[in-house]
């Protein structure tokens, strides 16, 4: 398990510099099946499920972490998949709070 699932997210409203191209790959090794996106300003993965209430149980989970952490995916939910994409909105890019929350979504989902 990385080290990441230990952290919390910090609060961030701007005025710090989004993480480099190489600074993002080298956390992304740190996560599981997530993509960055060309920009190498977001990180998005993918999930399918059974039906639709494995989905929204997922959903529901995912936002009790967001909450926790206070750092909220973008996501698009459908009958058996749910997309999320993180990103720091408040710095245009990547912090490391986006690797968290996508360590911590690994994490739900192999329970």
């Amino acid at each position: 398990m990385t080290d990441l699932i230990e952290k919390h997210c910090k609060a961030c409203e701007g005025g710090v510099a989004p993480l480099s191209r190489t600074e993002a790959e080298q956390l992304l090794k740190k996560v599981d099946s997530w993509e960055l996106n060309a920009d190498a300003t977001e990180i998005q993965r993918t999930l399918a499920f059974k039906n639709y209430y494995h989905t929204m149980a997922f959903v529901n989970a995912l936002a009790y972490i967001s909450h926790a952490e206070n750092h909220h995916p973008d996501l698009m939910v459908s009958y058996n998949r749910c997309v999320v994409r993180y990103s720091t909105h408040a710095i245009g890019g990547l912090s490391e709070n986006d690797f968290i929350c996508a360590a911590k979504t690994d994490a739900l989902l192999k329970k």
